[in-house]
């Protein structure tokens, strides 16, 4: 890890995507862990779906233990240039229509709506059977 560190663009590391040619990019740093495959705990295929992209958040969420990071040092072969790396996007939600939460008012509308109606038949049947038995 000198001076005249190697630098490597994401299409030269992504390349390298095989058993038998696998290299990841962790924390800028560029790592061939072919040799490692097979004595990986998790298994080649953890390491074989890192490749082609920053796996830097796929190593760290694992929770790697400090011997696991220093042996890093043993397979490190440059850097990435990260203007070659697609910028991370935050997550926008879709837009949606404004809900209204007190919907009290349209309830009582249609309520009414429903009741005075009923109300005026009833008072009229209620006067028509009142003024007939007098």
């Amino acid at each position: 890890m000198g001076g005249d560190e190697k630098v490597f663009t994401l299409a030269q590391v992504s390349d390298h995507n095989t058993p038998k040619d696998c290299w990841l990019i962790i924390n800028g740093k560029v790592y061939d862990v072919t040799k490692f495959l097979e004595d990986h705990p998790g298994g080649d295929d953890v390491l074989l779906s890192a490749t082609g992209k920053d796996a830097t958040d796929d190593f760290e969420d694992v929770g790697h233990s400090d011997n696991a990071r220093d042996m890093l040092k043993d397979f490190y072969v440059g850097e990435i240039d990260v203007s070659t790396i697609p910028k991370k996007t935050a997550y926008t939600p879709p837009k949606q229509p404004h809900y209204n939460q007190d919907k009290t008012s349209e309830f009582i509308i249609k309520l009414l709506q429903f009741l005075v109606p009923i109300a005026i038949l009833g008072l009229a049947f209620g006067i028509h059977l009142y003024t007939k038995s007098s």
